[in-house]
């Protein structure tokens, strides 16, 4: 992606080190954060100083290159399992997180016992891993820019750009080929309380990249729905189950069901790596609860009554019958057939 007119990756390896743009920071600061230990990325991707699926994919398989590099001779299987399971734990609902880590992880043991080997393969497989995220998105973004009509007006919600990913985006992918077709889209970006990743940052890749666009509340959706100008949604997914039910961001589903009742398409862009081939519906995927002060606090200022509770769902679920279609690196298809054809 381009910040003030460069190219930059969400996060990368260089040097024995992971590098990764500090994302709690956007809009107002943009700075890279660096980290030499698993541990640290782990923490990173718990803090959200990276997240978005694919992005999150890509740092967990550059934290267990860090691992393999780090790992004593000794115990080299035992530091790589604990390092995997650390690493998984801390965000449980995106599946790419998961598929990154095991991709590493499988990928040197199978050099055992050449650990020097081992270690140089990890640091390459997790390269991989990462390329191949981009390149997918990439690829998806063209096809998904088949299907928007010249004037659309596209509603998104969280961030589904090259932040959320290693580069290019998933929604955001399929925006950005558009605009770059020349076809005059507008983008309303659904703000995604309690964490504002759409107004921070889907507005500030939107900017970046001279692509008009306007910020809405949450429950503003409705409102332009109503008023006929919407014409069709485009989000991410943390996870697409094989029969089509997808995770994403907590208020994905509201917009879905609006898409539905105003009789508007309801798209989802995704690379491979968020398909969940062992999980068959929605119901089976586990949704992360986060701190309730996410809600009730911002900037350190509390914003509601102290005294009352709060629940803070980071994601929810989207069944396939709200989705009109999944946009792939393979092509588009109906939710239904999205896994298949991700496995032929």
């Amino acid at each position: 992606m381009q910040i003030n007119g460069k190219e930059y990756r969400t996060v990368w390896f260089d040097s024995g080190q992971v590098l990764m743009i500090d994302q709690n920071k956007i809009p107002h600061e943009f700075a890279l954060k660096e980290y030499s230990t698993y541990q640290e990325v782990a923490t990173a991707i718990r803090e959200m100083t990276v997240r978005g699926a694919p992005a999150i994919g890509a740092a967990g398989a550059f934290g267990m290159a860090l691992a393999a590099l780090a790992a004593p001779d000794h115990k080299f299987r035992a530091h790589l399992r604990h390092a995997r399971q650390e690493l998984i734990s801390t965000r449980p609902t995106a599946i790419d997180l998961s598929i990154g880590v095991q991709y590493v992880y499988e990928s040197a043991l199978k050099f055992i016992p050449d650990l020097p080997h081992a270690r140089q393969v990890a640091v390459l497989a997790a390269g991989e891993f990462a390329n191949k995220s981009a390149e997918d998105c990439l690829e998806l973004g063209w096809i998904g820019a088949e299907l928007i009509q010249p004037g659309a007006r596209i509603l998104t919600h969280c961030n589904a750009g090259a932040l959320a990913t290693v580069d290019h985006g998933t929604a955001l992918s399929v925006i950005r080929c558009a605009h770059k077709q020349g076809k005059n889209i507008f983008v309303y970006v659904a703000e995604t309380r309690p964490r504002l990743q759409g107004a921070r940052l889907t507005a500030f890749e939107l900017e970046q990249e001279g692509i008009p666009h306007a910020i809405i509340t949450d429950s503003a959706g409705g409102f332009y729905f109503w008023k006929k100008e919407i014409d069709l949604v485009i989000t991410g997914a943390d996870r697409i189950c094989l029969n089509g039910d997808i995770a994403n961001k907590i208020g994905t589903y509201e917009k879905a069901v609006l898409a539905h009742a105003h009789k508007r398409p309801f798209y989802v862009a995704a690379p491979d790596s968020t398909f969940d081939l062992s999980c068959a519906k929605g119901e089976d995927i586990p949704i992360e609860i986060r701190s309730e002060t996410e809600i009730k606090r911002i900037n350190g200022k509390d914003i509601a009554n102290p005294g009352s509770p709060a629940l803070n769902p980071a994601f929810d679920i989207t069944p396939a019958k709200y989705i009109t279609g999944i946009i792939t690196p393979k092509g588009v298809f109906s939710p239904q057939k999205a896994a298949q054809r991700i496995q032929s």
